[in-house]
């Protein structure tokens, strides 16, 4: 249930926005539960009548078009091998927004990794025990986004197997899809998370941009954090591999949760997290944040010489298994 309130206070944990005044302008928080983890909206200024049903019914949207969670989806449906699915706008721009980084990346990016993601025990579909470089082999046949097209709205597979999982980048989507609706009522002060995915707009109640906290990769479950960045109409997404990931309960193995799309394993990178920013859709950022967990640190350096774009910050580990951390030129740390 999602619950709506007037707030006059610090926003917890990983983002900061005013303080209490009676000088400073209505202030509107929305929260609750959506895509398995937590959501924050935040709007400065007008009160929009019935935004929390709206934001219900714009959530329900995204889950009906991409849930792999939820069976009566379009994706469940193409999934278990429905080709007769007419799918909505919400599906083809998330589609068309992956192909474009599947092949910036040279598939580092790969929502048709699904399969391996679900063998490996971190999605929605049973896990295969005794997992093994043959089993492996059998499914990477199907991962490949190259073998999925989009034909008169319809979902074409090479074969029945092809799966699809925009996990990797539904929370930023969400983020966008509200964010798009608040711009289209007027609202111009606005901070949008989903579960660490953020969408800004305009100032804060103090008219300064968002400051946005970044967490230390703490490993015994606290939170606590590395730095704070100002967000300037932009927004920003982390992927990290320090709290999902499972240990083999007979060998002690660590399995993170990131899967390398051209090998089927999961990634063992020396990225603790990647922080992406940029004045672009949330969905894009998100996108690329997964595709650097997978890429690595160096490559990920590479990669960004092309892409001045992006600011990033990165938590990596070094030859010498010493903790450090990047930062993107143009970046500016508060703190």
């Amino acid at each position: 249930m999602i619950k709506l309130k007037l707030i006059c206070s610090f926003l917890v944990l990983i983002f900061f926005s005013f303080s209490c005044s009676k000088t400073v302008p209505e202030v509107v928080k929305l929260e609750g539960n959506v895509f398995g983890t937590r959501f924050h909206i935040v709007t400065i200024g007008e009160r929009l009548p019935k935004l929390e049903k709206t934001v219900d019914s714009l959530f329900q949207a995204v889950n009906n078009s991409l849930s792999t969670y939820l069976s009566s989806s379009a994706i469940s449906k193409i999934n278990a091998g429905n080709s007769t699915i007419v799918v909505d706008s919400l599906f083809i721009e998330v589609f068309e927004k992956s192909k474009r980084i599947y092949r910036e990346t040279d598939g580092d990016f790969d929502p048709t990794i699904g399969l391996l993601v679900n063998a490996w025990g971190f999605g929605p579909s049973n896990s295969i025990s005794n997992l093994n470089s043959y089993k492996i082999d059998s499914l990477m046949q199907y991962v490949g986004f190259d073998k999925i097209t989009i034909h008169n709205a319809k979902v074409i597979k090479t074969s029945p197997n092809n799966y699809l999982d925009f996990n990797a980048i539904a929370k930023g989507f969400g983020a966008d899809v509200v964010g798009r609706y608040l711009e289209r009522q007027g609202i111009v002060n606005y901070m949008i998370e989903i579960g660490g995915e953020l969408r800004v707009r305009g100032s804060n109640a103090n008219n300064q941009f968002w400051r946005i906290g970044i967490e230390k990769p703490n490993f015994d479950g606290s939170r606590s954090l590395q730095t704070v960045v100002a967000l300037k109409n932009e927004s920003m997404a982390t992927s990290g591999n320090y709290r999902k990931f499972k240990i083999d309960s007979v060998t002690g193995e660590k399995y993170v949760h990131t899967i390398d799309a051209k090998t089927g394993y999961t990634a063992k990178r020396d990225l603790l997290s990647a922080t992406v920013i940029g004045e672009m859709d949330c969905a894009d950022v998100d996108g690329y944040a997964t595709a650097f967990m997978a890429m690595g640190f160096k490559s990920s350096i590479e990669f960004l010489k092309g892409h001045p774009e992006l600011k990033v910050f990165f938590l990596y580990t070094d030859a010498s298994g010493n903790y450090n951390s990047y930062k993107s030129p143009s970046l500016e740390l508060l703190q």
